[in-house]
């Protein structure tokens, strides 16, 4: 299923600190650059509201959901409002399996092949290597060495149009997208162009 949405253009939005409010015009500038998953941290202001209007707003064949995802508890409040992403910055297997049993798309965080084998057996559908500065191409190549052919592989943390090559060379399938896309101060035209920017990075990568 997340496959689905990584096909044209395998970047995750990440608006931290969204209120909702800005939530439809954010979201819809977003999706006219072409990203097809948004997630918005549970330590956003009112972030079970801007899902909400995300998910009630967006093209259907937009995933929305949360991210900052740290009890299991929370997992059921993102799935009544309309949220089918669940992104964690750890490998907690108790929220991976919940997620599951919910039918959402998981991606949790790890920093180590320990940690992703872990997350995989749980049952996620992705992993995401965080945070990214601390974890070089040349580790993610690494791992890629080791971890099923099929699984996907999205660094998250400092990520710019200009760096994701290496990443894409060691075996990367997309990214996550924190404050070089997005943050609360920007303008929805700057958003805009920040996302246009990263897909127009990644257009050219792929040729």
């Amino acid at each position: 299923m997340l496959r689905n949405y990584l096909t044209e253009l395998p970047l995750v939005a990440i608006l931290r600190g969204l209120k909702p409010g800005n939530a439809e015009a954010v979201g819809h500038s977003l999706v006219e650059a072409g990203f097809r998953i948004i997630e918005v941290p549970l330590n956003s202001p009112e972030p079970f509201r801007s899902i909400e209007i995300l998910a009630k707003t967006m093209p259907e064949n937009v995933l929305v959901g949360a991210g900052t995802v740290l009890d299991p508890d929370q997992v059921n409040g993102i799935r009544d409002v309309g949220g089918r992403l669940i992104v964690m910055p750890h490998g907690d297997v108790g929220v991976i399996r919940r997620a599951k049993e919910q039918g959402l798309v998981c991606t949790p965080g790890v920093s180590t092949p320990t940690e992703a084998f872990a997350a995989l057996k749980a049952g996620a559908d992705a992993i995401k290597i965080f945070p990214a500065e601390a974890i070089p191409p040349a580790v993610v190549k690494a791992w890629r060495a080791v971890l099923p052919k099929d699984c996907i592989v999205l660094p998250v943390g400092g990520i710019k149009p200009d760096n994701m090559k290496p990443y894409v060379d060691a075996g990367a399938d997309g990214f996550g997208l924190g404050s070089a896309l997005f943050t609360p101060a920007m303008s929805v035209e700057e958003i805009g162009r920040n996302a246009r920017d990263f897909a127009s990075a990644w257009q050219t990568l792929r040729r």
